[in-house]
């Protein structure tokens, strides 16, 4: 191998180890790894979201994507935001983005616990236990009523869902739609 190629295979493991690096910092950090949705649950999670959906749609934690730009794809005339903190899969989301742009969708390197929720008419989340506990007061105080809330893995406590779909795959993935009752109803 000649010192050009050695180099560029350097600098190619030099890439690689950052952003592995930078993917395990990101995680201890946030709690949550940048895990991508398996394509039957992005389906399920469409299915329950209707195409004619305006306002603003919020994914927290987006990780590669993969649910952000499908949103923008099923909703057209809504507002996609995407939040992730974790800079490999966003530069990967930004590529996408560049290449394959989508009007109605913004990729933000934000912590959504700082972001306002209050004028989001859905928000879609793939989160942790402990990430959805720490949301749900969040959601209760902030979401406009009527406003969806569509979850997969992990529930949020204290809320009834309006409607749970139990996928045919190996660990029956639960996908949770919850709306946000007038404020006077409890939760």
């Amino acid at each position: 191998m000649n010192a050009t190629g050695t180099l560029l295979f350097l600098l190619l493991w030099a890439v690689l180890l950052a952003g592995a690096l930078s993917i395990v910092v990101s995680t201890l950090r946030t709690g949550a790894p940048p895990m991508p949705s398996p394509p039957r649950v992005r389906r399920a999670l469409l299915a329950m979201l209707p195409r004619d959906t305006t306002g603003t749609l919020l994914e927290l934690g987006a990780g590669w994507g993969g649910v952000a730009f499908l949103l923008a794809d099923h909703c057209p005339q809504a507002r996609v935001v995407a939040y992730e903190l974790s800079w490999l899969p966003l530069l990967f989301m930004r590529l996408r983005q560049r290449c394959f742009p989508r009007a109605n969708l913004t990729l933000r390197r934000e912590d959504f616990f700082r972001a306002s929720l209050q004028d989001a008419s859905c928000v879609i989340c793939y989160l942790s236990r402990g990430h959805m506990a720490r949301l749900a007061p969040r959601f209760a105080a902030e979401l406009p009523e009527g406003a969806r809330v569509l979850s997969h893995t992990f529930a949020l406590r204290g809320w009834t869902p309006a409607r749970t779909v139990r996928l045919d795959d190996l660990y029956r993935t639960p996908v949770y739609l919850y709306v946000v009752p007038p404020r006077e109803q409890a939760r």
